[in-house]
């Protein structure tokens, strides 16, 4: 066992868990990986939650009692979804004390049926801001065109979040303009711009993943030399972006107000492709204010076998811009790519809300109080 992990945090990259389940709460598993494997955050998603209730018993006797008060299913996963996020935040607590409010986060996703509706989405993040009423949550909103103006007033009520589905370079840049707007309208209102943060969920496998699968269908040695390129080189010159907003004078008038930049986050870093070491999406993205969002088996392997060799993304840049100018010449459209992944992880994530609606019905009825 190596402590890559350990080496990964002094490079300036917080590590969080991309899971949670009420069994990773009671059991102690959360406080043991906070513990002894530098896990300093947890993120969730509909799928994860979905998985979550569908497995084992863990949630029966709260089922049970939703289910004698006649809740509706939608309350009932509010109900159990942001239990599991409070019970979590206070697990991170000391984290969050210790690192002034930059780790120790737990983030918690709008319905995903809201994506496409801005209005909705501002008036969702306020309730789950209130239902889990704990200083060190994140509410996540998609990057979707009615998500990036929702991003702003969310920002501008004082709400920190985690900005998610980010899969083009274009949107994020459109998403750090929208924190920084949203940093302009909390400053307006006089709010304290210290206690407000956010992440940008940079997605990173599904994009290697799309573009292999077009790189495969051409068949030729010239394509396949390309592949699993992307993926990284798309998430280093984010960072890039990212170095170049954090720079600007409009930035440098936020900061001392006492604003907290919007860290990269590296999300979806599980390897789907087993050509591939499995640690890959950490090893190559090693950069200062970042945050790498693992599933426990890429945690696992980083631990087990990662090799953590310094800021793998400083002077990456020339060659980032060279891979994805090399997919593009196969005739493999990024704009075409970015897009479908986009429109694709908000359909992943409301069919995974669909069948956590489903299963939870299920629970309920199971559970019900017989009549009398």
């Amino acid at each position: 066992m190596t402590d890559a992990l350990k080496r990964l945090s002094k490079e300036g990259v917080a590590i969080w868990l991309d899971d949670l389940s009420r069994k990773r709460i009671t059991s102690g598993n959360l406080a043991e990986l906070i513990d002894q494997q530098h896990v300093v955050g947890v993120t969730t998603n509909p799928s994860i939650f979905q998985k979550a209730i569908s497995q084992g018993d863990g949630y029966d006797q709260q089922v049970s009692d939703l289910a004698a008060r006649r809740v509706t299913v939608e309350e009932a996963i509010r109900m159990i979804t942001t239990a599991d996020v409070r019970d979590a935040a206070d697990i991170l607590r000391p984290v969050f004390d210790a690192t002034d409010g930059q780790d120790g986060r737990v983030s918690i996703e709008v319905d995903p049926r809201l994506a496409h509706n801005t209005k909705a989405t501002v008036a969702e993040a306020k309730q789950l801001a209130w239902l889990v009423d704990r200083p060190n949550t994140l509410i996540k909103i998609p990057a979707t065109k009615a998500g990036i103006p929702a991003i702003t007033e969310v920002i501008g009520l004082g709400i920190s979040v985690n900005v998610t589905l980010i899969f083009s370079l274009e949107r994020y840049r459109m998403v750090m303009d929208a924190y920084l707007a949203g940093l302009e309208k909390a400053k307006e209102r006089g709010l304290d711009l210290s206690k407000i943060y956010s992440v940008a969920s940079f997605f990173v496998s599904r994009v290697d993943t799309e573009i292999d699968k077009r790189i495969d269908a051409l068949g030729t040695p010239e394509a396949k030399a390309a592949r699993g390129k992307a993926g990284i080189a798309n998430a280093r010159l984010a960072y890039e972006a990212y170095e170049a907003v954090f720079s600007t004078d409009r930035w440098l008038a936020l900061d001392k107000a006492q604003a907290n930049k919007q860290r990269p986050l590296w999300a979806s870093t599980g390897v789907k492709d087993p050509a591939y070491k499995d640690t890959m999406y950490v090893e190559e993205l090693v950069a200062p204010n970042t945050v790498n969002t693992m599933p426990e088996a890429t945690l696992e392997a980083t631990a087990d076998h990662g090799e953590i060799r310094g800021n793998t993304i400083a002077g990456t840049y020339e060659q980032a811009r060279a891979d994805l100018d090399a997919v593009e010449k196969l005739g493999i459209a990024y704009d075409d790519v970015v897009q479908l992944l986009e429109e694709e992880g908000v359909e992943k994530f409301e069919a995974s809300w669909n069948d956590l609606l489903k299963s939870t019905e299920a629970e309920l009825q199971r559970l019900a109080p017989s009549e009398g």
